[in-house]
């Protein structure tokens, strides 16, 4: 596939395949890339892409779909207890590993509270990287919430904590739901959940699991519970495809 360069769109940008390109889309193609009218890129408008072609300086025509599959098998929501430092490193490498939401936590050691034009940079922050890695879908990211909240509104048919210095089990030795169905995984702060917080998910269904032997930093932890989950459902993808390629 020719490397056009991917832009999201919003629904609201497009009428009768005419796209309306925002002043911050208008500056990165034609002044940043240098487009010119006639010159091609995708619109990334979730979870389809279109191939579409720049008019002028600030509107763009959609033109054909183009056929891509680059999403995971399953669903994942993540639950992320906010570090103090890291956050925007989280978001991209998590988007980039295919996560589908994800739910700032204040947990009870949590020291950021974050300001509205920070999860403004957050968003677009996603949407960059999402742009970047090809995806179909733009991750969600929820406002904050407290920890109470976050465990009783989690999307998942399987929940997971990711704790330490437990006999948990470590997650790729649990029989993972198949990608019908979806998961939450939360990971906790610099110096680990509070038996309270342990408590309180245990009692709405969640599951504790490990991510290894060794202690992770509150900015790696949910990196490493994506890498997992991704390599996971990545080999069941393709295991799946074999077989149906084999059946043909």
């Amino acid at each position: 596939m020719t490397q056009w360069q991917r832009v999201a769109i919003a629904p609201e940008q497009l009428h009768n395949d005419i796209i309306r390109l925002t002043a911050q889309q208008q500056h990165y193609l034609c002044r940043v890339l240098r487009l010119q009218p006639g010159d091609r890129f995708i619109a990334l408008m979730q979870p389809d892409w279109w191939l579409s072609e720049l008019r002028d300086l600030e509107t763009a025509q959609r033109l054909e779909p183009i056929e891509i599959q680059t999403e995971l098998a399953i669903a994942i929501t993540l639950m992320v207890a906010l570090p103090k430092n890291g956050f925007e490193e989280i978001i991209r490498c998590c988007t980039e590993l295919g996560v589908r939401s994800i739910i700032p936590v204040i947990s009870d050691r949590t020291l950021l509270k974050p300001s509205a034009q920070k999860l403004q940079r957050w968003r677009r922050i996603a949407t960059e990287a999402a742009e970047q890695c090809e995806r179909q879908h733009i991750p969600d990211l929820a406002d904050p919430l407290s920890f109470a909240q976050a465990i009783e509104t989690a999307d998942g048919s399987d929940r997971y904590l990711a704790v330490t210095r437990t006999s948990a089990p470590h997650l790729l030795a649990l029989p993972l739901p198949p990608p019908s169905e979806s998961i939450a995984i939360a990971t906790g702060p610099e110096g680990g959940w509070t038996p309270h917080e342990v408590q309180q998910a245990l009692n709405t269904g969640f599951q504790p699991i490990s991510l290894g032997q060794r202690i992770l930093r509150a900015v790696t932890a949910p990196i490493v519970a994506l890498s997992l989950l991704n390599g996971h459902y990545e080999v069941y993808s393709s295991a799946c495809s074999s077989c149906s390629e084999g059946a043909n």
